[in-house]
């Protein structure tokens, strides 16, 4: 007689076990023998953290909260303090994220912080975790888990995304040392095609990581960036934005990923930067809610929208429009430049100008809060954090 396999649900950690858990917990199971409701030899399966994920993921998607994703790789954080000055040391790095971190009242608007793993690791220049630091300030903290983009071999100068191997590991120590989520970011070129071989590379390698990730209790981010290097239109990037969706989560239903325990960071649908017509703010919101509704189940709990290159102004009035009616899912905001660009500036790398960086933080982080709820007006907006952010062929 065929059977099914049921794995039982854990129960839900409280906010204190996140950070102070010793051993990492080993999955209980239990096997109900049933008769099948469904053809034989298929096999019903669920995460024995269904319910810790489903938890985390509406703890994310709140409403006006969204996620700081301060991730940036060594490398490329050390560009960012190049640009004020600084050399790219542990001290400087970690002295920049215990200000981040440690921004009063950060939780108040956002929900969760993507952290590289350098930082998930290290203490604020005062000796605090900086998990514990977050926690505190009722804040999920994430982990960023691919290992960069690397040439496609076969494809037209594309790439794809690695660091499956070990993933699963990784990811049972990430949790182990407080992390709730993960993210994995894939890129997709239009200028370069995309190829078929490109889209479901991207698509495939999103699908498997997403499953390691619920299998050891962390939601997956699943990050469909549509780069937006080149001079095509609207409907170009509206096309292949439907296109790349329809095969991530074809591949994602493959393998069995539960998608009340997910969170989806896609770009916004907007020509190519080098498009000489510009979008508005109605015109971005109508074609990327118009591609949610086709491509995107309800399940998923929450659209955590990255910025791509957009000025700060620009991503947070494309999210205001998008939230001016209700939608199925939690439409908001995940974003690290458009976030941190005039907090960066405003420190310069010196102490007594921590103050006033945080509360630059603050102001974008509050001003995103409201185009979640859908009552951002942009004024008072700054010439600074007007400037574009666009940088062909970026990479962090």
């Amino acid at each position: 007689m065929a059977s099914a396999s049921l794995l039982k649900t854990s129960p839900v950690l409280d906010k204190s076990e996140w950070v102070k858990g010793h051993t990492l917990r080993q999955p209980s199971t239990s096997v109900v023998r049933c008769h099948p409701v469904a053809p034989p030899g298929l096999t019903v399966r669920a995460s024995s953290y269904a319910d810790e994920l489903v938890k985390t993921a509406k703890a994310i998607a709140s409403p006006g909260r969204g996620i700081l994703a301060m991730d940036e790789s060594n490398a490329t954080c050390g560009k960012r303090l190049a640009s004020i000055g600084l050399e790219n040391t542990e001290a400087n790095r970690q002295a920049y994220r215990t200000l981040l971190v440690s921004a009063p009242g950060l939780g108040q608007y956002i929900s969760g912080a993507i952290l590289f793993e350098e930082t998930l690791y290290q203490t604020t220049i005062d000796g605090k975790k900086m998990v514990d630091v977050l926690v505190e300030q009722n804040i999920v903290p994430g982990i960023k888990v691919d290992k960069g983009l690397v040439p496609l071999a076969g494809s037209n100068n594309e790439s794809w995304c690695q660091g499956l191997d070990g993933l699963a590991p990784r990811s049972a120590a990430y949790y182990q040392q407080g992390a709730r989520f993960a993210k994995w970011r894939t890129v997709v070129s239009i200028p370069n095609g995309p190829t078929e071989l490109a889209v479901k590379e991207a698509a495939w390698g999103l699908a498997r990581y997403a499953a390691i990730s619920q299998d050891n209790g962390l939601v997956p981010i699943v990050e469909p960036e549509i780069l937006l290097d080149g001079d095509h239109g609207i409907d170009r990037t509206f096309e292949v934005a439907k296109k790349v969706w329809a095969e991530v989560f074809f591949y994602l239903a493959q393998n069995n990923v539960m998608f009340e325990g997910i969170l989806l960071k896609p770009s916004m649908v907007t020509p190519g930067a080098e498009c000489k017509d510009r979008a508005t703010p109605q015109q971005v919101a109508d074609y990327t809610l118009s591609l949610l509704r086709q491509r995107i189940p309800p399940a998923v709990p929450g659209i955590m929208f990255l910025s791509g290159g957009q000025s700060e102004v620009e991503a947070t009035l494309n999210l205001n429009a998008m939230n001016q009616a209700p939608n199925p899912w939690h439409v908001s905001f995940s974003y690290a430049r458009a976030l941190q660009n005039t907090c960066l500036k405003k420190w310069g790398g010196r102490p007594e100008n921590v103050k006033d960086a945080q509360e630059a933080l603050l102001i974008r982080a509050k001003a995103n809060s409201l185009a979640q709820l859908g009552k951002y007006t942009g004024e008072g907006e700054s010439e600074e954090a007007k400037q574009g952010m666009f940088v062909k062929g970026y990479v962090y």
